[in-house]
C-alpha cells in the first residue's frame, strides 16, 4: 500500500487544482480551485480553447461575469470526473463586503444550476474575513454551502464553526511559511517538521476544538509544502493536495498512522471558545501570522483576479 492509498484509510483525499486533465490519476473524493490555480491552468495549451470558448460564447457581458462562467466552467468539468463536490470561488476582492459576496455566490450557482449541475456539489468558497464569514452564514441559512479560505487563525475557525459553515480550509503551509521566514537564520527545520509544523499544530488545535464540542463544520487542511505535512494530519476530515505531492504520496511506500483522532477529542479538557465581532476582531489583531497572511492572500487572489480578466480582454 503507498501512503496515498494508506492515508484515505483516515482521510478524504481532495485535489487542488484547476489542471482537472491531472484528476484521473488519483482518483480525488473532491476537488478545490482558487484563482490562482484558474489562471495557472488557463495559460496552458491544453486549456486555451476552453477559454476562448467560454469568452467567445458570452459576447457583450459583464467581465465579471465572465469570470463567473469560467469558474463554473472548469467546475463542471472537474465535477465530470470526481464522485463528490468542486469548490469555486468568490471573487477576493468582495472579501469585505458580505452582501456583495451573498449576491456573487447566488450567481455562481445559479450558473452551476443552468448547466444541469446538482449545486449539493458545490461549495462556494469565500475568504474567512469577519464580512466573509457573515455571508456564508446567511448563504448556509438558505442551504447554500461554504468553504471558509484563507483561515490562518483559531479565531476565525471558531467563527466559522459558530456561523454553521460546511468546511473550512486551514492553510498549513502558509503558516509554515511564515514562521519560517520570522525565524530566519534560528529556524531549526528538524524541530519544526512533521507533528510540530506550526501549521499542522493550527490544524491539530482546531480540529480538536471542533470534535470537542461537537461542531460539525469540516476541516479540510490545505496549503501544503511537503508529504510530511500532510501524514502528520491523517485523520483529519479531508485533506487538499496539489498534484505534486499527490504522485509523491502515491510513489512512497512509507507507513502512514492516525494522528488525528475525533474519539479522543472528545474526551479532553477544553474550554467552550466564543466570539463577537469585536472579540474576533481583537483576536485577529492579536495573531500577527494570522493578520498578515490574511491580507497577504487576499491581495494574491485579488491581482491573479485581475490577470484573468486581463486575458479574457485580450482574447
Amino acid at each position: 500500500m503507498n501512503q496515498l492509498e494508506a492515508l484515505r484509510q483516515y482521510t478524504v483525499v481532495v485535489a487542488d487544482t484547476g489542471d482537472f486533465r491531472q484528476l484521473a490519476a488519483y482518483a480525488p473524493q473532491d476537488a478545490t480551485t482558487n484563482p490562482s490555480l484558474i489562471l495557472k491552468a488557463v495559460q496552458k495549451p491544453d486549456y486555451a480553447p476552453l477559454l476562448q470558448d467560454t469568452v467567445t460564447r458570452y459576447p457583450g457581458l459583464p467581465m465579471d461575469e465572465i469570470v463567473d462562467r469560467l469558474l463554473v466552467r472548469f467546475g463542471r468539468e472537474i465535477l465530470a470526473l470526481i464522485p463528490g463536490r468542486v469548490s469555486t470561488e468568490v471573487d477576493a476582492r468582495l472579501s469585505f463586503d458580505a452582501a456583495a459576496t451573498v449576491a456573487r455566490a447566488k450567481r455562481i450557482l445559479a450558473l452551476y444550476r443552468a448547466e444541469g449541475v446538482d449545486t449539493r456539489r458545490v461549495l462556494i468558497k469565500i475568504a474567512a474575513t469577519w464580512e466573509g464569514i457573515q455571508a456564508a452564514a446567511e448563504l448556509e441559512r438558505e442551504g447554500i454551502h461554504t468553504n471558509l479560505t484563507l483561515l490562518f487563525s483559531f479565531a476565525q475557525a471558531v467563527a466559522c464553526g459558530q456561523a454553521g459553515v460546511r468546511l473550512i480550509s486551514p492553510f498549513v503551509g502558509r503558516i509554515y511559511d511564515w514562521y519560517k521566514k520570522n525565524a530566519g537564520a534560528a529556524w531549526d527545520e528538524a524541530a519544526n517538521a512533521d507533528a510540530n509544523d506550526p501549521g499542522v499544530r493550527s490544524v491539530r488545535r482546531i480540529f480538536e476544538h471542533y470534535k470537542r464540542f461537537g461542531i460539525r463544520t469540516e476541516i479540510m487542511g490545505a496549503s501544503f509544502r511537503n508529504v510530511g505535512q500532510i501524514t502528520a494530519l491523517a485523520g483529519c476530515d479531508l485533506l487538499t493536495i496539489a498534484p505534486e505531492l499527490l504522485a509523491q504520496l502515491a510513489a512512497s511506500q512509507a507507513p502512514v498512522s492516525r494522528h488525528l483522532d475525533a474519539a479522543m477529542a472528545k474526551s479532553l479538557d477544553l474550554a467552550p471558545v466564543q466570539y463577537d465581532e469585536s472579540g474576533f476582531r481583537y483576536a485577529l489583531n492579536e495573531d500577527a501570522m494570522a493578520t498578515e497572511k490574511l491580507a497577504e492572500g487576499i491581495r494574491a487572489f485579488a491581482a491573479d483576479a485581475v490577470k484573468l480578466e486581463q486575458l479574457i480582454q485580450n482574447i
